[in-house]
């Protein structure tokens, strides 16, 4: 019988079946390029957007100062920041000050320490709770709203017709937004934990039988001004936080509907994150200023 060709010749290799190459861990060569380029991308956002709320921080302090007010723009202003946003301000700090306070007496009384709670639950509140809720309360209900409306009004061409009148836009709509938020935020800040220690009170008190004298007696105690000043002082840097971003979202608008969406958006949720990102940042500063407590 005749043998295959393999056979009649053993010293002829067969040949050998075509292999995958071996994929190698990681990322590859155009992977990485990709990741990276992404990376790039996204810190030279980050630096054009930063420039670019810089610029026009310097813009507003420039306009304030050398061009009059137009005081009839900030009454307007701080109608809708401030007036109509003391029910939500409001809402946000007392039941912040009673839940806040009642989680704390459900562990306090289980060590015997109830009348502990009232300067806890005042410090907390002045110093964290009630400016940084408040700002994120104001940066949802003013910030995405002025974004909207600003970029309303690029999208329609009427802050192209201010500046075909001869007005200067940041002097007309922006320095009056800007000064009502930062006016505002401290009072609002104030009204807001007010309201939330003495809704801290009315739970401890009367709902869950702790000695008012000695609640109140700890809390004045262990309250300090500089506990009210930390508070106002990180209420005002939250509201220019507020104003300068929500304004910048506003004016740089992309075209269209969707532009108008966009920025919206991205001015409540901006704002949001810098505050909470500062506020971790001031809480140190201020204490260093504030030193003792």
């Amino acid at each position: 019988m005749a043998k295959s060709g393999t056979e009649r010749n053993p010293g002829i290799a067969r040949p050998r079946s075509a292999s995958l190459p071996c994929r190698r861990e990681g990322l590859s060569s155009p992977d990485l390029k990709a990741v990276l380029t992404k990376l790039g991308a996204m810190t030279l956002s980050l630096f054009r957007e930063t420039g670019g709320v810089c610029f026009l921080l310097y813009d507003i302090l420039r306009t304030l100062f050398t061009t009059p007010l137009r005081c009839r723009q900030l009454l307007r202003q701080l109608l809708f920041v401030g007036a109509r946003s003391q029910a939500v301000v409001l809402v946000t700090g007392g039941f912040t000050g009673a839940v806040f306070t009642a989680q704390i007496l459900f562990k306090f009384q289980a060590l015997g320490m109830s009348s502990a709670a009232g300067p806890v639950s005042s410090v907390a509140i002045l110093r964290e709770l009630g400016p940084v809720l408040c700002a994120l309360m104001v940066a949802g209900r003013v910030g995405s709203a002025m974004a909207a409306e600003l970029s309303t009004m690029k999208l329609t061409e009427q802050i192209d017709a201010l500046r075909a009148l001869a007005v200067y836009p940041t002097q007309y709509l922006v320095v009056p937004r800007f000064l009502a938020l930062v006016f505002s935020m401290p009072l609002l800040v104030a009204m807001g934990s007010a309201l939330g220690i003495l809704a801290g009170y009315l739970v401890a008190v009367p709902l869950m039988e702790v000695q008012g004298t000695y609640y109140i007696h700890n809390m004045l105690r262990w309250t300090e001004l500089k506990d009210i000043w930390i508070g106002l002082v990180k209420a005002f840097c939250f509201g220019l936080i507020i104003a300068v971003v929500s304004i910048h979202k506003g004016l740089t608008a992309s075209r269209g509907a969707e532009g108008v969406g966009i920025a919206t958006t991205q001015a409540m949720v901006h704002s949001s994150i810098i505050v909470l990102i500062s506020n971790f940042f001031f809480s140190f500063l201020l204490n260093s200023l504030f030193p003792g407590g």
